[in-house]
């Protein structure tokens, strides 16, 4: 028997760190990097194989815990033995510790198939519960964006505990998206704002600055009000490096992105490290933005167009 399950990455768009203080987030699906489980049966006994491991389950090191417990919490609810003879493949293209969304995206695709397997209905409430407990593990308060926005098709708009919003996006622009080629610290960082948050004035208004500026960008994506969005990412980067989670490598990223003439650039992610984005009006701008920034030392690129 086999099965396989899928998940594709995801951009934050705006509003991450703020996103945990009950303010408003844009993501978006990015489908150019994708995850794929493929669950055999196979072996003596649970076992996993990805770019990290390869091995059995059990003996996993305790720094790919999230990904033990979506393999785990999985077979609990579908009711199946916690140490069945199978063999679950993991295939990525989407770069680990980048902001994009690689640990939600691996519950995602890894709960598809264990459900797909052993031919068990997989609801969307289900999936989000193994995967936000699984997330809980990775990143110690996270916000509940990349649980939805993985294993989802369309960009969303959200505000934790609330319904999850989703858009229809259909901007005439393109979103170049860059590694850095530093794994990000999404952990350390929510921990420092926190700490930020609780004993300063600023960064509280801070968060709330940030949350105004989702709102207003949620407004320009629906008229399709190109230039304003870029002029909002362009603020949003700013009280994101007065948050401390943006480094000099991404504030240079962005610089350049600018300098190609980039409506509006921003960090993406948890920062310290992982990727940025940079919004372009048209293709050329675009291929003119992400050809500047591997000149200057991101070492990806990606270009999704917004109108589809």
């Amino acid at each position: 028997m086999k099965a396989v399950g899928k998940a594709s990455g995801k951009i934050i768009l705006m509003g991450e760190h703020a996103a945990v203080y009950g303010q408003p987030a844009i993501a978006l699906p990015f489908s150019a990097v994708q995850i794929q489980a493929t669950v055999t049966d196979q072996g003596q006994a649970l076992s996993v194989s990805c770019d990290f491991y390869d091995g059995l389950v059990h003996q996993m090191p305790k720094i790919w815990e999230s990904l033990k417990h979506a393999i785990r919490f999985s077979l609990y609810r579908i009711g199946a033995p916690s140490d069945p003879a199978i063999h679950v493949q993991i295939d990525s293209t989407i770069p680990a510790e980048r902001g994009m969304g690689s640990s939600a995206a691996v519950a995602v695709a890894v709960a598809r198939a264990l459900f797909a397997f052993y031919q068990k209905d997989l609801s969307n409430q289900e999936l989000w519960d193994i995967v936000q407990s699984s997330e809980k593990i990775a990143h110690g308060n996270p916000s509940g964006i990349d649980a939805a926005t993985t294993s989802g098709k369309q960009p969303v708009f959200f505000i934790k505990g609330q319904v999850i919003e989703p858009l229809n996006l259909h901007l005439d622009a393109y979103l170049v998206v860059g590694d850095s080629g530093k794994m990000g610290h999404t952990l350390e960082a929510v921990s420092d704002v926190a700490t930020l948050y609780q004993d300063q004035q600023d960064a509280r208004l801070w968060i709330k600055e940030l949350g105004d500026l989702t709102r207003q960008a949620k407004k320009y994506l629906a008229s399709g009000q190109v230039q304003a969005l870029g002029q909002v990412m362009n603020q949003a980067h700013l009280l994101l490096q007065k948050l401390g989670v943006s480094d000099e490598k991404l504030d240079y990223l962005v610089d350049v992105a600018h300098v190609q003439g980039a409506l509006g650039a921003k960090l993406t992610g948890g920062g310290r490290g992982g990727c940025m984005i940079a919004l372009a009006a048209n293709q050329h701008q675009a291929e003119k933005i992400a050809q500047a920034l591997e000149k200057s030392g991101a070492c990806q690129t990606w270009i999704q167009y917004l109108g589809e």
